[in-house]
């Protein structure tokens, strides 16, 4: 590195998040360019042109009944989702802070893990019925796992010196939680959450 690298000024933020802007508008472009070429090439009603898909949702749009089973559809994968991360969140942080129920748990997490999502939503099914509980319950149920092993590996490496500090301080649980815990874990909390999000959406699709 040179002094004039040194000099050289910054890219303002603006500047990059309107380039990476531009490049994902790109990419998107360049995958309909793609989906429209092979449809008019292969010519098959198995795969529809753009224009054929857009009239058909504006036609489901102008009956109503899209945004109706949409809204249903949001409102489980919603459901499961905050149920996944609530549940898997704390059984990840107590495995993280006793290590008997780790030791406890760390089989049914990886049967859990292993286990298609598949056959959890039909035993739900054939147990609790065709009920919202039983789809959401098996959606949740898929990604508690990976909730858990992502919190307990976050949660296994948080700083011990940070939390002699708090109590050399006497700082309350709840103060300790917002300043020295959770900012540790948000990174972690992210990972769990993208990809819960994706997860949860598809297996309730």
């Amino acid at each position: 590195m040179t002094a004039s690298d040194l000099d050289r000024p910054a890219a303002p933020r603006s500047a990059t998040f309107v380039v990476g802007l531009v490049l994902r508008a790109a990419s998107f472009a360049l995958f309909l360019a793609i989906w429209e070429i092979s449809a008019r090439w292969a010519g098959s009603r198995t795969l529809p042109t753009i224009e054929a898909v857009a009239a058909a949702l504006l036609d489901e749009l102008a009956r109503g009944e899209l945004l109706h089973q949409l809204g249903v559809t949001l409102g489980r994968v919603l459901a499961a989702f905050l149920v996944a991360m609530a549940v898997g969140g704390a059984i990840g942080l107590a495995m993280a802070r006793w290590r008997a129920l780790d030791l406890l748990l760390d089989g049914w997490v990886v049967l859990l893990l292993n286990l298609p999502a598949l056959v959890i939503a039909v035993l739900a099914y054939v147990w609790f019925g065709l009920t919202e509980a039983a789809a959401i319950g098996a959606v949740a149920v898929n990604k508690i796992p990976t909730v858990a092993v992502t919190l307990r590996e976050g949660a296994s490496g948080l700083d011990r010196e940070l939390a002699d500090v708090a109590r050399s301080f006497r700082i309350g649980r709840m103060s300790a939680l917002r300043h020295i815990v959770l900012p540790q874990l948000y990174p972690f909390l992210l990972v769990a959450a993208r990809s819960g999000l994706a997860l949860v959406w598809k297996i309730v699709l």
